[in-house]
């Protein structure tokens, strides 16, 4: 368990990252955010690869924590889909994490250390695996349809979901974001007649 200055610290380079990506943030935006000095920062965190492993490993968790949770509470796997990108929306609209972290930092993969790398493809084979899972029950419970294989299935939804966030980041507000992700539930719905 981190300590408070550790976790204030996380949840600053957390916020840092979704708004201007790995290269865009500094330990000294970080001091200013959190109010310590850099050696501090430097104490916890000792590189800024640590530090944005930390903030991605804390991130997955949260992730696999709000889809057992899902699981959990809604039986229907469509409806579990639709609470996923009920959350994101919530983000959007109250501004908490107007971004995915993961989603934004895997637009600089190429450029960024093995070790935040790797913990990227943990974060998004967690996501994708969650998402596969989903598909599989609502098929064999006749909620949900599919078109292509579950793991083409679970790679699209995740990029209409991300991507969404992208059209609602370039356009303002979340009605891009909304009108995508309909359209993409939709199409996975099982029409009764």
């Amino acid at each position: 368990m981190q300590n408070d200055t550790a976790e204030r610290i996380l949840t600053a380079a957390h916020s840092l990252m979704a708004q201007l990506g790995y290269a865009g943030f500094s330990y000294a935006d970080i001091s200013k955010l959190v109010n310590i000095r850099k050696p501090s920062i430097h104490h916890h965190f000792p590189t800024k690869v640590d530090l944005v492993v930390a903030v991605l490993r804390r991130h997955r968790e949260g992730l696999i924590g709000g889809t057992e949770a899902i699981d959990k509470n809604i039986s229907d796997p469509l409806k579990r889909l639709v609470a996923y990108v009920r959350y994101w929306e919530g983000c959007l609209e109250d501004k908490t994490q107007p971004f995915c972290v993961a989603a934004l930092l895997a637009a600089e993969l190429p450029g960024l250390p093995e070790e935040v790398a790797a913990e990227l493809k943990l974060h998004f084979s967690s996501l994708k695996q969650w998402i596969k899972k989903t598909l599989e029950v609502g098929v064999k419970n006749q909620k949900i349809r599919v078109q292509d294989t579950y793991n083409v299935e679970a790679d699209a939804f995740m990029a209409t979901v991300h991507g969404a966030l992208l059209a609602s980041r370039v356009s303002g507000t979340c009605d891009a974001f909304r009108e995508i992700t309909a359209s993409a539930l939709k199409k996975l719905a099982v029409s009764r007649r």
